[in-house]
């Protein structure tokens, strides 16, 4: 099969993204997506994910872990979604678009500077010291003094891996707050089984459990490894969260075809 993909980043997390909207890519298997987002055998990226029609919104988005199987909402993807939507002339400044979890908006500014609006958060759980909550996809969020010189990817993994969340995975951030109140975040991602440069569900769920306390605003600024985002909260109290916007860039990287 020839594949024609576009890659996009956003803050170092990495996606394919075909063009699927005449269905020509409907019958990729999970073997296939794996090899395209090897880093040393294929394309290369974090996941990968399908642009498709739909009848309600702008398009619809289906997005794969780097794994090749089929997984939950990516924000950072998202961003980069719109951006391609964008780039194919779907979209021009606003976008709406399907994802498994539901419906986002997205409002496109100057500079690939693009807001995608997040799924209202109904519960964050508190397990010990770290909290449990679902921004699109599982997160768990633990502060740890020093977490950007930490081993994110062994750490990550004893979590991940451990008897509680083993069976489904969960994602899982290390968090600190910064001298300047900005909230520095590390990813282990399941599906990738590693740490990434950046995970949007985990900046958002990192970002709501630190807001109100930590932060004292509708807003924190987060910094990552692969750059910063910026997550807004207009209406929010101690369990439940909605209007969350994940603002940040989302950049072409580049096109090209590849067989399989």
């Amino acid at each position: 099969m020839r594949i024609i993909f576009s890659k996009y980043q956003g803050t170092g997390n990495d996606f394919i993204i075909l063009d699927n909207r005449t269905g020509i890519y409907n019958n990729l298997v999970q073997s296939q997506i794996k090899n395209i987002c090897d880093r040393h055998f294929g394309i290369g990226a974090d996941g990968l994910m399908l642009l498709e029609d739909a009848t309600n919104a702008d398009f619809n988005m289906k997005y794969f872990n780097a794994d090749g199987n089929e997984s939950t909402m990516c924000g950072n993807g998202g961003r980069c979604m719109v951006a391609c939507a964008k780039d194919l002339g779907i979209i021009h400044t606003n976008a709406t678009f399907n994802a498994i979890d539901g419906k986002h908006k997205a409002i496109i500014e100057s500079n690939d500077f693009i807001e995608l609006q997040m799924c209202d958060v109904q519960e964050i759980e508190k397990v010990g010291e770290a909290y449990v909550l679902n921004t699109g996809s599982p997160h768990y969020v633990i502060k740890y003094n020093g977490a950007k010189q930490m081993d994110v990817k062994n750490e990550g993994a004893k979590i991940r891996n451990s008897e509680a969340y083993k069976k489904v995975g969960i994602n899982v951030n290390f968090i600190e707050v910064l001298a300047d109140k900005t909230l520095f975040v590390a990813t282990f991602e399941r599906g990738v089984e590693d740490e990434t440069l950046s995970c949007g569900t985990g900046v958002v769920a990192s970002a709501l459990t630190q807001i109100q306390d930590i932060i004292g605003s509708n807003y924190v600024r987060v910094s990552t490894k692969g750059g910063t985002l910026l997550v807004k909260c207009v209406n929010q109290n101690r369990q439940h969260f909605t209007d969350i916007w994940l603002c940040g860039p989302a950049k072409f990287v580049f096109e090209g075809v590849i067989e399989i």
